[in-house]
């Protein structure tokens, strides 16, 4: 198994491509060691000194690392965890630990059913591309909150992905939303 990286925009993120499905369905975003319980993959990297967050999409992991630690000191651990992962055949989340990015539970406005759909079908793939996601949070007098996740967290672009991208494409779509603000 060879472990292929990406750059991404964020400086402090990269893209591990085990060449593997990663999540099934979904994505998992843990911050801590704490959130990473819920995946053993998730734990032992987060055993690596510089490792500040771990993020599964569905064919890559994005690690972001700590400003005092350099990639060309983290890339072989990572690699060599993801590798060692992979050949031992355990799951990488716990049974009934999947994410589920869709956290309302009521029945959407028409705005809102438009807000998930063009997320889905426009932005999520783009973001995925950088190493990240983006999920709906609510929607409330004009305003859609938003959780960037992954690379995205974090990431000096982020703010102008929300405005000068998101944001114009939902105003171009919907004409309730007045603004887009980022969850943390």
């Amino acid at each position: 198994m060879n472990i292929q990286t990406e750059h991404t925009p964020n400086p402090s993120s990269q893209k591990f491509l085990p060449g593997k499905i990663v999540m099934e369905k979904g994505t998992a975003d843990f911050r801590n060691i704490e959130e990473a319980k819920r995946s053993p993959l998730a734990l032992n990297l987060f055993k690596i000194d510089g490792v500040e967050g771990v993020f599964f999409g569905s064919d890559f992991i994005s690690i972001t690392k700590s400003d005092n630690h350099e990639w060309q000191m983290l890339k072989s651990s990572i690699s060599e965890t993801i590798i060692e992962y992979y050949k031992s055949g355990a799951a990488i989340m716990l049974q009934g630990e999947e994410d589920n990015s869709d956290t309302s539970n009521t029945e959407d406005s028409e705005a809102v059913v438009k807000i998930k759909e063009i997320l889905e079908t426009k932005v999520r793939p783009a973001v995925a591309k950088d190493g990240g996601d983006i999920t709906f949070q609510s929607f409330d007098n004009g305003i859609v909150y938003l959780q960037m996740q992954g690379s995205c967290s974090g990431c000096p672009s982020s703010t102008a992905t929300l405005k000068a991208g998101i944001e114009n494409m939902l105003k171009h779509y919907i004409p309730e939303v007045r603004e887009v603000r980022p969850v943390t």
